[in-house]
């Protein structure tokens, strides 16, 4: 056992290890930024650096199959090489207290990626000139929302996320009456008038805007100024029988009633939505350019903060390079729309975020910690050497 022990200790200790583990990152690297054209930043993320393997398709079939380590597995190695061969090589002194702080903050910021990729969420929240919202819509997520209208007072919601309406199999719940059978679902799609489509199959749907509606299935795109409009057909089921089928989609942004056991419900398609305990309202957004141009020279948001307790109230300006961090959230300026009517702000819920900032001061100060000491024994060399 013991020969084997050693194999294992050399092995994660290498410094041949270190160097293909680069040369696997740079490769990685390169082939992601050539594929970012085809897919887009955020697959590009979740195939190449947040995965153990990137997979590709045997020919003529989806069977997928592994075809080059994926950035977990990399970094992974990488965190365990480092860190066996911190452990093996070095001895604590105070002569290398310098290459420890380095080591610790490069080990910090591995684990700080590791922990972004795990946690990180994102979403964008909109807000026209006065209004006011308490949730942030995710750009890349879908839910089906099922509302229950029934009291005025208040709307209990129930949303199912678009994962359950690509595959096949009832979706139940005890807080509706009925029964979800998904029956046709389209990644990607348009809507089109039937009236403008004489020959068009019938359609499944026959409640709601389905029976006027014609769904057409698109490619899926990757593109980062395009999205995808996914479309469902839904099947309704309650104690007494079949309710009626449903078209959903993004491209609907009317909720559609329906009535069972006398009780009233809306459905709709939209994106995943992320309710904060407290609400921001816009009170003014500036746009301000160079002279003479159209080029954005700066662009801020004023809102209101608010908690419903009323413990927090008060006006924050949003800008570039300023964002606002409350309740675990941050809020970047993120763009504008609506002849600048309608601001867009970026909101990332990031728990490891100080992690590179702690990790880099950590290593820039190591680093000078080593500069430090090996200056200071030339010097004292060069003065025993001058002495004698």
């Amino acid at each position: 056992m013991r020969p084997l022990f050693q194999s294992f200790l050399h092995f994660f200790t290498s410094l041949r290890l270190t160097v293909v583990l680069l040369v696997l990152s740079m490769s990685l690297v390169f082939i992601a930024t050539l594929d970012q054209v085809n897919l887009g930043v955020w697959a590009v993320q979740a195939k190449y650096f947040r995965s153990f393997f990137v997979l590709g398709r045997v020919p003529g079939t989806d069977v997928p199959v592994p075809v080059f380590p994926g950035g977990y597995f990399i970094g992974g190695l990488l965190l365990l090489n480092l860190a066996a061969a911190h452990v093996y090589r070095f001895r604590f002194a105070w002569s290398k207290s310098g290459l420890w702080l380095t080591h610790f903050g490069l080990i910090l910021l591995l684990l700080g990626e590791l922990f972004t990729g795990l946690w990180q969420q994102e979403s964008q929240l909109r807000l026209d000139q006065g209004e006011t919202k308490a949730y942030s819509e995710s750009t890349l997520l879908t839910e089906l929302a099922v509302i229950d209208t029934t009291d005025p007072k208040f709307d209990d919601v129930v949303a199912i996320p678009l994962a359950a309406l690509e595959k096949p199999g009832p979706i139940q719940t005890p807080k509706l009456p009925f029964t979800i059978h998904p029956l046709l679902f389209h990644p990607n799609s348009t809507l089109v008038m039937r009236s403008q489509v004489p020959n068009a199959a019938p359609s499944p749907a026959d409640q709601g805007f389905g029976p006027q509606l014609v769904a057409m299935a698109q490619r899926i795109t990757y593109r980062p100024d395009e999205q995808n409009m996914p479309t469902a057909f839904i099947e309704l089921t309650g104690p007494d029988g079949r309710i009626g089928t449903w078209l959903v989609s993004t491209l609907l942004t009317e909720p559609q009633s329906v009535t069972c056991q006398g009780r009233t419900f809306e459905l709709i398609l939209r994106p995943a939505r992320s309710y904060h305990p407290f609400s921001l309202t816009l009170l003014k957004f500036t746009h301000d350019r160079y002279p003479g141009t159209d080029i954005p020279k700066n662009f801020s948001s004023r809102v209101r903060l608010q908690t419903p307790d009323g413990r927090v109230d008060r006006e924050v300006l949003i800008y570039m390079n300023n964002p606002l961090r409350f309740a675990g959230l941050t809020f970047y300026q993120a763009g504008f729309q609506n002849n600048d009517r309608t601001t867009i702000l970026q909101v990332v819920r990031n728990p490891s975020w100080l992690l590179p900032y702690v990790s880099c001061v950590l290593m820039g100060f190591g680093l000078v910690i080593q500069f430090a000491i090996h200056l200071a024994g030339f010097i004292r060399k060069r003065a025993a050497a001058a002495r004698a």
